[in-house]
Parts: C-alpha cells; structure tokens; sequence
C-alpha cells in the first residue's frame, strides 16, 4: 500500500490486511473509485470508559434531561393553540 493516505476500490480486496493494520495504528484513509475520492475510512474511536461513581452519572443525567417536562394534555392544549395561529380557526 502507498504512503499516501488513499486506497483504490480494488486494493480494498487485494490489500486489506494492510487496510486493518493502518486502522489499527489510527490512519484514516480515502477511499478512490474511478479517479475519484467517494468517501473516507477512519478508524473507530475508542470507548469512553464505563462510569463507577454513581454520583458522576447522576450529574451527567441531570445535565442531560430537560428542566421542566410537559405532560401529553399541556402538549396537546398548545399544538392546538399552534395550529389555531398558523392556519386560522377554521382547525379544530
């Protein structure tokens, strides 16, 4: 495999031992069908560690979820309102 960082469709079945291995190392790579560059091949990022403290998840959940949860009958009562302005009252 060349030291440039692309590899041809066809080297994708001839060369893919390589292929793992520079993934391996973390070299991303562009894929060419035809003379030209359709896409790109980079390697997975790595797994973000699992979390032990409980603590440490809790304030992650808390920064997550919304502040204030609507219930399904204030929803539906402001699409209606919604609709109302949007398309005139003629919407029920």
């Amino acid at each position: 495999m060349n030291l440039t960082n692309y590899i041809t469709t066809t080297e994708l079945r001839t060369k893919s031992a390589e292929l793992v291995k520079m993934l391996k190392q973390g070299v991303g790579l562009s894929l060419i069908h035809r003379s030209k560059i359709i896409g790109k091949i980079s390697p997975q990022l790595p797994e973000a560690p699992p979390i032990k403290d409980i603590r440490v998840l809790e304030k992650l959940l808390k920064d997550i979820l919304p502040g204030k949860i609507i219930n399904r009958g204030e929803r539906k009562k402001r699409y209606r309102q919604y609709l109302k302005e949007r398309y005139g009252k003629s919407i029920s």
